[in-house]
C-alpha cells in the first residue's frame, strides 16, 4: 500500500474536473497499489489551494494572496494554462461561497482555454447558466440550480463550501429565502469561516429589518457582535 495521496483536480480531465469541483478543494484519498509519483508541483499547488480557500473563508486576507500567488507559480511551472484557468475557478467559488460577486476577471482572461465544464461552472457563479450547460455541472450543483433557493436541496449537498457556493447563486438568482440563509450561516458558524459567517450573518439582518422583525435583526447582530468580539474585556 502507498502513503495517502492528493488525488488532484489539476491532474483531472473535464470528467474529472465536474467530479472536483462540487468539493471545490481536492480529497485526500488512500491509495493503495502501484502509483506513478505525484509531481512536486501538483502537490504544492494543492496544499497551496487549499490552505488560501480556508484563508479566505476565515477572513485571513494576507495568507490567502500568498497561498493564492505560490499554487499560481507551482501551476505556470507546467504552462498550462487550463490547470491555471481551474485554480482561478477555485478562487472565484471560495470568492462565491462568502457572498462575494465580484467578476472573476482572473478566470475569465483564461476562459479560451478552460474545459467546458469549467466554463459552465463559471457561468453558473456568475448566474448565467444556460440550459445546455446544467449536464456540465456537478450533480450538487446541478439540484440546486434546478431548484434554486430550496433549503431541502442545499442541505442534501454534503460539502459545506459547496453548500455555501449553491446557496449564494440562489441567493444573486431568486432571493434568498429565510430557511436559505439561517442554512447558510449555520453552514459557514460551524466551519468557523469567520468572513463567510459574517457576510451571512449581514444578510440575515438586512432581510429582518425588511421584514419587520426586529427581534431576528437583533438575534443576527448580537452573532456578529460574538465574531467581531464587541463587548470583550478589553476592547
Amino acid at each position: 500500500m502507498t502513503p495517502n495521496r492528493p488525488t488532484s483536480f489539476f491532474r483531472a480531465g473535464a470528467a474529472g474536473s465536474r467530479a472536483a469541483l462540487p468539493l471545490l478543494l481536492v480529497a485526500a484519498l488512500a491509495a493503495c497499489g502501484s502509483r506513478p509519483a505525484v509531481p512536486d508541483w501538483e502537490l504544492n499547488a494543492h496544499g497551496s489551494a487549499t490552505k488560501a480557500t480556508q484563508a479566505f473563508l476565515s477572513g485571513d486576507t494576507r495568507v490567502a494572496e500568498l497561498e493564492w500567488s505560490r499554487a499560481r507559480g507551482e501551476i505556470a511551472r507546467t504552462g498550462r494554462p487550463d490547470l491555471l484557468a481551474r485554480l482561478e475557478l477555485l478562487r472565484c467559488a471560495a470568492q462565491r461561497a462568502a457572498l462575494d460577486v465580484s467578476a472573476c476577471a482572473a478566470f475569465e482572461a483564461l476562459r479560451a482555454d478552460a474545459q467546458p465544464a469549467e466554463r459552465a461552472y463559471a457561468d453558473y457563479l456568475a448566474g448565467r447558466i444556460t440550459p445546455g450547460e446544467l449536464a456540465l455541472l456537478p450533480a450538487a450543483q446541478r439540484q440546486a440550480a434546478a431548484a434554486p433557493g430550496d433549503a431541502r436541496v442545499l442541505r442534501g449537498i454534503d460539502d459545506p463550501l459547496s453548500r455555501l457556493v449553491a446557496a449564494s447563486v440562489a441567493a444573486g438568482a431568486a432571493g434568498a429565502t429565510d430557511d436559505t440563509v439561517a442554512l447558510a450561516v449555520d453552514t459557514a458558524s460551524e466551519q468557523g469561516w469567520r468572513r463567510a459567517l459574517l457576510a451571512w450573518l449581514g444578510l440575515q439582518v438586512r432581510q429582518a429589518h425588511a421584514a419587520g422583525n426586529a427581534a431576528g435583526a437583533a438575534t443576527a447582530q448580537r452573532r456578529i457582535d460574538v465574531v467581531l468580539q464587541k463587548g470583550a474585556p478589553g476592547r
